[in-house]
This record gives structure tokens, C-alpha cells and sequence, in this order.
């Protein structure tokens, strides 16, 4: 096993002194318990969800970069509503291309600077292990290059799918459409509720691909990734592509602007890659200037049966799944794995 990190960076967790058996697996833990979000949490406690909204909105970070993509992407890399009312396959591809870089900048950007490079070594990065070069696990025999095809392929397939959809619906009026003229104040408010929608979907589909059938059939492509890089997030089985993506037909009911569309389908598509890092950030100077995997998320990818959600909306506290990264919360894991062996 890799030795621990000294990880030096500022708020950005500290090394565990316990040497539990738990603790052991992991080349770094941050600081524990890991909280989730203050929003669901009764009695309202208004600094604690005021610091909340504003590390997520306010300060650089993925929510506003990719307001900024959404918009930019908008004005100049996207084909009109206009040329949008009739299916071609011109401006089509344009979307699928578009797409296609992007995640390939996200993605392969993320990989080339912490795994091909290593430029920040092993500090913040939570699993030891390295990814599987060969073996067959994985339909390529090698992991990364198996995680980009499915990625490539079905990911970005079904991701311009929903997009085309959405915006070809838009432009013939089956769907409602959002103008920031008509009332900027739900224009902003939607751009804020997008993530909340997005992890309150994930959790009940995700839940529903860990139903034994279920995960034979898709979702156990994923999960052979048991130590995730950035090209595991969208490492998907096409049908389950095709729940994740669906989240974005919540527009067809709650009116959107092309804007939010764009930014609803980037961040699930992108923030898959992200959040699947690896590592807790990104290291400038000793310091985390820019979060990005999730230990909580990364103990699923380990564990299996914990922690289905994320930590916008916490389901997994209710219905008693979530893992705080704690020693104790391990053990009441393990408990509740053995019950649904049992089971």
C-alpha cells in the first residue's frame, strides 16, 4: 500500500491519526464526519446553510464555471432554435462534437494532470491503488481505456440525445420556454434549484440500479470501477445513461431557457467526471483552490451499499445508507451489508 499522504493543504481535511483498519485503505481521508447539506436539516440553522450556498455559488467553483460554459456555449457553439425546429443532421453533430470536446478537455484534462503527469503526486488523492492496466475485468482489459469508450460512445451519445430533444421541443413549442425578460427573478432561482433537481433524480434512480437485476444488467459496468478517475464518472451501461440523462425532462412540465438546459445537461455530464477525480482537489500552492472528487462518493464506489446519493439532498440519512467516513459509521456499514447478504 502506497504510504499516506502528508497532505499540507489549507481546509483542505487533515490526515486521520487513527490507524483502524479503515482507515488503513485509504491513502488520504479528509475531515470527518462529512456533513451533508444544511438546507434539509431541521431546526433551520441559517449561518450554517448561508455558508453552504455561498462555497458553492459564490466562491470559484464548479457551479459558476459552468454558468459561465452554459452561457458562452449559448451565444456562440450553439446551433439556433430557428435551424433546431427541423431534426438535421448538421446541426446535430455540431452539438455532438461540441460535447465531445468538452468532456475529452474535462475528462482527459483531470487524467493527463493527476494520473499521466502526477503533477500533485498522491496528496489529497484517496485510493492507493492504481488503475487496472490489465486484467479481465474490464471489456478492454484495461480500465481507462474501457471507461473512455463507454464515455465517448454512449455517454456523449445520450447526453446530445437529451440536449436534441429538449431544444428541438423547445423550438416547436412542445415544451415552455423561459425568458429572462419575463421574470429574471425565477431565471437566477431556476439556475440554483438545477443541482438540488439533479441529486434528488440521481438517488432514486441510482438506488433503483442497485436492485439486483438492475445492476447485473447496467449498472455493474460502472461499478467496476472500484478506484475511480475522471473517465469513470460517464463509464456508464447505455440504458443507464439514458435514466441518468433523463432528469432534464423535468423542463418539459418547468419552464427553461436554452441557458438552463445547457447548463442542466453540463453539469451531469461534467461534474461526472469531476466528482470522480480521485482526489479531494486541486493543490495551488499547498492550497485547495478548486474542489473536486468526493470522499463520500468514492467510499460508495468501494463499499457498494452506502452512500447512493450525493450530498445536496440527503437521502441516504433518512433511509439510513450514508457513510460519514467515520470509523463508527464503518461499522454500521458493515452490519447493515451483512443483513442484506443475509437477506
Amino acid at each position: 500500500m502506497a504510504t499516506r499522504s502528508n497532505a499540507t493543504a489549507e481546509n483542505a481535511g487533515s490526515e486521520q491519526t487513527s490507524e483502524s483498519a479503515f482507515a488503513r485503505q485509504w491513502n488520504y481521508r479528509p475531515n470527518v464526519p462529512i456533513q451533508a447539506s444544511p438546507i434539509f436539516q431541521w431546526p433551520p440553522k441559517p449561518a450554517k446553510i448561508g455558508k453552504w450556498i455561498w462555497d458553492r455559488w459564490f466562491v470559484l467553483g464548479e457551479n459558476i464555471i459552468l454558468v459561465g460554459l452554459a452561457t458562452l456555449c449559448w451565444f456562440y457553439f450553439q446551433p439556433s432554435l430557428e435551424e433546431a425546429k427541423t431534426l438535421g443532421v448538421g446541426w446535430i453533430a455540431q452539438m455532438f462534437i461540441r460535447n465531445l470536446i468538452l468532456i475529452t478537455i474535462v475528462a482527459g484534462g483531470l487524467h493527463l494532470y493527476f494520473y499521466a503527469k502526477k503533477h500533485q503526486a498522491d496528496r489529497l488523492k484517496f485510493d492507493p491503488r492504481e488503475f487496472v492496466a490489465k486484467g479481465r475485468t474490464f471489456t478492454l482489459g484495461n480500465q481507462v481505456h474501457d471507461n473512455m469508450f463507454w464515455t465517448l460512445t454512449s455517454g456523449v451519445a445520450f447526453w446530445t440525445g437529451f440536449e436534441v430533444l429538449m431544444f428541438w421541443a423547445m423550438a416547436n413549442g412542445y415544451v415552455p420556454m423561459l425568458l429572462w425578460s419575463e421574470n429574471p427573478v425565477w431565471f437566477v432561482a431556476l439556475l440554483f434549484l438545477t443541482p438540488s433537481w439533479i441529486s434528488f433524480h440521481f438517488y432514486w434512480i441510482h438506488r433503483w440500479l442497485h436492485w439486483p437485476p438492475l445492476y447485473r444488467l447496467a449498472h455493474s459496468l460502472h461499478h467496476r470501477n472500484t478506484n475511480v478517475g475522471p473517465w469513470s464518472g460517464l463509464s456508464m451501461h447505455p440504458l443507464e445513461h439514458f435514466l441518468f440523462f433523463s432528469s432534464v425532462l423535468i423542463h418539459w412540465v418547468v419552464a427553461a431557457h436554452p441557458i438552463h438546459i445547457l447548463f442542466h445537461m453540463q453539469h451531469q455530464a461534467l461534474t461526472a467526471a469531476t466528482s470522480h477525480t480521485g482526489f479531494e482537489g486541486l493543490l495551488v500552492k499547498d492550497k485547495n483552490r478548486l474542489a473536486l472528487g468526493t470522499f463520500h462518493h468514492q467510499m460508495h464506489h468501494r463499499y457498494f451499499e452506502c452512500n447512493y446519493g450525493n450530498l445536496e439532498v440527503p437521502w441516504d440519512k433518512l433511509f439510513g445508507s450514508f457513510h460519514d467516513g467515520t470509523d463508527e459509521s464503518h461499522e454500521k456499514m458493515k452490519i447493515r451489508r451483512r443483513n442484506l447478504a443475509g437477506g
